[in-house]
């Protein structure tokens, strides 16, 4: 099994550029969706549920073509009631095949995410086939190493890198993510581009990393999906990404792919790695089913009719019968043991 996508995107995630990326996601996926959004990047916010709230809204309306479930996860701060170790509040994540973390604080969400639960169990999902998108500060947050933003530009600290999540460190990459890239808010008078702290200081920043780092830079409303299954990375949105390689420039527009190994020699980790500790795995390979899983009522009540009528040999009451429990989301699977009741 190859591991999910991952998208990242330059901001706009509930913009047209971000709808239709997840659109692209949505048809690759292609069966029912589950998405599971990750409150940690805003979990200091006091209304950080209606922050990532906002994107859920988002996905049900753009993806309303899709069987869809969305799952807000308020692991939010660690040793908290809404810790990022805590298996109730994790759960969903073990069913999701689409994983979200967005806007917020970089260096808070490395500090909440880093080494828990939540964590590993975002990476073990990935392996196994699940999509991950990241946008916003969470762009940042899951690089080798982070940005800290509001530090510089807000508080007023020097220039310095901050250790990330280092997702890719299990591809044996190095990779540092900047939102926001050419970001234009302040105008001509003053640079806010490189995620709004301007070139000077990105120049500084880039100065810092080591030598093996390569940093991806996603304009606004620009996005950049990476297929393990395919090798490639392609550019959607409407601009362009730019790799920086020893604080050398290239770019690659919108509609535009490359291979991953544009970013270095890379493997694909094995699905089960020691890497994430066994009792993870266990919990997320062995996940007992959910609840809404299971077969209403209604539904095994319909099927048990739908068998009668079959033994009666009344084909058109069985078809009918077959249709409602359809309705409801299940199929009827006809086997030597009888009747099945699966989801399609």
């Amino acid at each position: 099994m190859a591991p999910g996508q991952i998208a990242f995107l330059g901001s706009g995630e509930t913009s047209l550029a971000g709808g239709r990326i997840f659109e692209s996601l949505a048809r690759k996926i292609g069966g029912p969706l589950r998405i599971a959004l990750l409150e940690t990047p805003a979990g200091f916010e006091l209304n950080s549920a209606q922050v990532v709230g906002k994107v859920g809204d988002f996905m049900k309306t753009r993806l309303q073509n899709y069987k869809l479930v969305v799952d807000i996860i308020p692991a939010r701060k660690k040793g908290s009631a809404y810790s990022p170790d805590d298996p109730v509040i994790v759960k969903p994540l073990l069913y999701a095949n689409i994983i979200f973390m967005g806007p917020g604080s970089p260096t808070y969400a490395i500090r909440h995410l880093k080494d828990t639960l939540a964590w590993d169990v975002v990476r073990a999902r990935h392996r196994l086939g699940a999509t991950l998108v990241f946008a916003s500060a969470a762009t940042i947050s899951v690089g080798a190493h982070a940005l800290p933003v509001y530090e510089i530009y807000k508080v007023g600290q020097d220039v310095h890198i901050v250790d990330g999540l280092n997702l890719f460190a299990d591809f044996g990459l190095h990779i540092s993510f900047i939102p926001h890239w050419n970001n234009a808010d302040g105008g001509a008078d003053l640079d806010t581009s490189r995620c709004f702290i301007g070139m000077d200081r990105f120049a500084e920043w880039c100065d810092l990393l080591p030598s093996d780092n390569e940093t991806i830079g996603l304009d606004e409303h620009t996005g950049l999906i990476v297929d393990f299954e395919s090798g490639l990375c392609e550019v959607n949105g409407v601009s362009s990404v730019s790799v920086v390689r020893e604080c050398d420039l290239g770019m690659f527009p919108s509609g535009s792919t490359f291979a991953i190994s544009e970013f270095g020699e890379y493997h694909v980790p094995h699905p089960i790695d020691r890497d994430i500790p066994a009792h993870v795995w266990d919990m997320v390979v062995n996940a007992p089913p959910l609840e809404e899983d299971k077969p209403s009522d209604e539904a095994i009540a319909l099927a048990e009719k739908r068998q009668q009528a079959r033994v009666d040999k009344d084909w058109s009451k069985s078809d009918k019968l077959r249709d409602e429990i359809t309705a409801l989301g299940w199929t009827v699977q006809d086997t030597k043991e009888g009747q099945k009741l699966i989801k399609p």
